[in-house]
């Protein structure tokens, strides 16, 4: 019969045009990131216990990290300084896996965009100077 390729075409497309559209209305609607979604890296420094475990697991060099001599007894490491720079962060999560007291987390903030790629370098954590 001619025309049967013609009327499965127009099935389909009546189909795709009548069902449920899959359109997000970005930024209008945030988009449902699921649970394990790789984000933004966010840094809870009570937490931290300076060891410099997530330092070394990045495999781009991404973490910095300063320690000094301290604490009551001048050997107990503290943190100083905390940074990353995220042009190079791939986001694999190894640094989280290398955290022994769960420091570092992924957040669900996902517009890493800017101007100037100097603003991608942060400093998350720094000293307050007493």
């Amino acid at each position: 019969m001619y025309g049967e390729g013609l009327l499965k075409g127009l099935r389909v497309t009546l189909k795709h045009f009548f069902g449920k559209h899959v359109t997000q209305y970005y930024p209008e609607e945030r988009p449902q990131l699921p649970e394990r979604f790789h984000g933004l890296l966010d840094f809870i420094p009570e937490k931290c216990i300076a060891c410099g475990l997530c330092q070394s697991a990045c495999p781009n060099r991404v973490i910095t990290l300063k320690t000094e001599k301290g604490g009551e007894d001048g050997k107990k490491k503290i943190l100083t300084e905390y940074g990353m720079d995220f042009r190079y962060c791939m986001f694999c999560g190894l640094c989280i896996e290398a955290c022994p007291k769960d420091a570092l987390i992924f957040t669900q903030e996902f517009e890493l965009a800017t101007y100037h790629p100097e603003d991608a370098c942060r400093v998350l954590y720094r000293k307050q100077v007493e």
